[in-house]
């Protein structure tokens, strides 16, 4: 038996007792001495209560009690309501601001609170979550996050750092708790590049194009349904001088086609070779050079008709397929169908060309057509054969999506069909900047591969006076700001291989990161500039550390977990039971509600009563 129904056993026996006294007593007494019923009520119902009093007394009521639980609150902690409960200590960090409760202890971070109470066992993180000062401050202890409410607005950003001129680039991200409205993509000069719908789960994606060299500061716009601006973040591209491709064209006759991509491709910087036959050994163009393998590796694009690709003898396809394997891109463009063994050439190369096309006129849409275009803004070309690749990659698409070219991969370079024969319409109908664009994608595409490597210095920005994380970087690295002060950066060791290290900026604006092979220019943003976004970094920082912790990386407070519990304090009871029991001990010994007796009933009354 436990100990709680052992006592409530003798409580209920000393109220059964004590209540059979109080009637035995007025059924002894004559009828009209007897006390007033109501008294007698009275009587046994502060018993019954008296002993309730000293059960609580003896096994207080538990309350929820989490042992060694340290409530940390970040900014925007006011915006979360938890459940207090008793042996919590809460701490308020500087980014809390002013708005926190009483008995909150102010700490300049989260170290200085653990050590203050070094018994904390478990930590719980209200409001935006951890910055970056305080993420590695706990180590081996459990993180239980409950998240304030996500701002509305932009919350990620995807673009390339660096793009070439000339070259279309894509950005994508995600907005959040953002209904029915739409993303823009603006240039500097604050002109609309794209603009698209937003999807359910808030994603989108943009495409423009860069112009000139030099670092551009695109701008991305939220907009609600109204057409009103709700958040915006900025893009920083750093647009690099275009490469100079060295171009064979060969041809089996001029057009016009030929003539404006010529004419493209020699106001984009390409070194052109061009060869046009116009039949019976006549050449227009280059002078004829010889086709081989020490002639291919000179360039880096091959283009050619189906015309010359007909006319290509078996030694000179073997010695192209080489040149392939060594890196040389081709574009095939289809003026034509093509003829069997032409067709079995494409099936080697992994291409499909369907032998009907009934549908040859297409209309470019999608991103090539910009913000305030009608849907027949741009002219229909056409595609004089159908062409699929099975493990082909899409080289241009129609307005509905439709892929119209592929490329393929072929050793170390590509080959891809060019089905259209008339994109010079496009300039003809004054959209020389799609018919660029088209080209250029399909050139940079398929072109060899520049021996230039790529940075593998990876930034994650933050605001002024935040740790911005800098990594792949060597000893002796500086980065400068925008003032031209210079600050040499110094790697953490704990960060092992990936050789990362901290950087502090004291103003937002491009800096500059310098070391002994490379320099790089990146952004950063002002303080307060992408609420949403800031947000949500914090918010996905903290939920990996509490998952890291094994804690409960919690994000909304339906979702929390249930306090355990420990007995709650015992002098509150003990108070009312005292009050209860001396309000009994004088309801027992006054007058109150009485009858008052005659001296008959007095006489007779003591008479009964035992002599000493």
């Amino acid at each position: 038996m436990s100990p709680q129904l052992l006592v409530i056993g003798i409580l209920a026996l000393a109220v059964l007792l004590g209540s059979a006294r109080a009637l035995r007593v007025r059924t002894r007494l004559p009828r009209e001495s007897r006390p007033h019923p109501f008294r007698t009520t009275v009587l046994l119902l502060t018993q019954i209560a008296s002993a309730g009093l000293l059960y609580f007394v003896l096994f207080p009521p538990p309350v929820p009690h989490e042992p060694g639980t340290l409530v940390v609150l970040t900014a925007r902690a006011d915006e979360v309501t938890a459940q207090r409960v008793v042996g919590d200590r809460t701490v308020a960090l500087p980014e809390a601001g002013t708005s926190m409760p009483a008995d909150a202890e102010r700490f300049p971070d989260l170290a200085s609170a653990l050590r203050t109470h070094p018994a904390t066992q478990r930590i719980r993180v209200l409001g935006a979550g951890l910055v970056a000062r305080d993420r590695d401050a706990a180590p081996g202890l459990e993180i239980e996050f409950r998240a304030a409410p996500q701002p509305s607005g932009l919350v990620e950003i995807h673009s390339p750092q660096r793009v070439a001129a000339g070259r279309r680039f894509a950005v994508s991200g995600r907005a959040e708790a953002v209904t029915g409205g739409s993303v823009e993509l603006r240039d500097p000069a604050d002109r609309p590049l794209d603009r698209s719908e937003l999807s359910d789960d808030g994603q989108f994606t943009l495409h423009a194009s860069a112009r000139s060299a030099g670092l551009t500061a695109y701008r991305v716009l939220v907009l609600n349904t109204e057409g009103d601006t709700i958040d915006e973040a900025p893009v920083p591209v750093d647009v690099a001088p275009p490469r100079d491709l060295k171009v064979l064209v060969l041809a089996g006759g001029p057009s016009p086609e030929l003539k404006y991509l010529r004419r493209w491709a020699l106001d984009a910087g390409a070194v052109l070779d061009t060869r046009i036959s116009l039949g019976a050994g006549t050449q227009v163009g280059t002078a004829p050079g010889r086709f081989d393998a020490a002639a291919l590796d000179q360039f880096d694009l091959l283009v050619l008709d189906d015309r010359s690709w007909g006319t290509l003898t078996r030694d000179q396809h073997e010695v192209l397929a080489a040149a392939l394997d060594r890196g040389l891109g081709l574009l095939l463009r289809m003026a034509g169908p093509p003829g069997d063994a032409d067709r079995q050439r494409l099936a080697e190369l992994g291409f499909e060309v369907a032998r009907t096309n009934p549908d040859p006129g297409v209309r470019l849409g999608g991103e090539w057509v910009v913000p305030g275009d009608a849907a027949d803004a741009l002219p229909s070309l056409t595609r004089v054969v159908r062409v699929t690749a099975a493990d082909g990659i899409e080289l241009l698409a129609d307005g509905a999506g439709e892929p119209l070219g592929f490329w393929v991969a072929h050793g170390r370079g590509r080959v891809g069909v060019w089905p259209l024969v008339d994109s010079y319409r496009l300039v003809m109908a004054g959209r020389q900047d799609v018919h660029g664009e088209m080209w250029s994608s399909a050139f940079s595409t398929l072109a060899r591969a520049s021996v230039a490597t790529t940075s593998p210095v990876t930034i994650e920005a933050a605001a002024p006076y935040q740790r911005s994380v800098i990594c792949a970087i060597g000893e002796g690295t500086q980065v400068l700001s925008p003032a031209g002060d210079s600050v040499t950066l110094h790697i953490d060791p704990a960060s092992g291989d990936a050789d990362c290290a901290g950087f502090w900026a004291n103003a937002p604006g491009w800096h500059e990161l310098r070391d002994a092979e490379h320099t790089q220019l990146f952004l950063l943003p002002s303080a307060g500039q992408n609420p949403a976004m800031t947000a949500n970094a914090l918010r996905q920082a903290t939920l990996m550390l509490a998952a890291g912790a094994g804690g409960s990386s919690v994000s909304t407070e339906s979702s929390a977990r249930h306090p355990s519990s420990r007995p709650g304090p015992r002098w509150p009871w003990f108070l009312a039971w005292l009050a209860l029991a001396g309000a009994c001990w004088w309801l027992e010994r006054s007058r109150w509600l009485f009858r008052p007796a005659n001296n008959s009933a007095e006489t007779r009354a003591r008479s009964d009563r035992p002599k000493r």
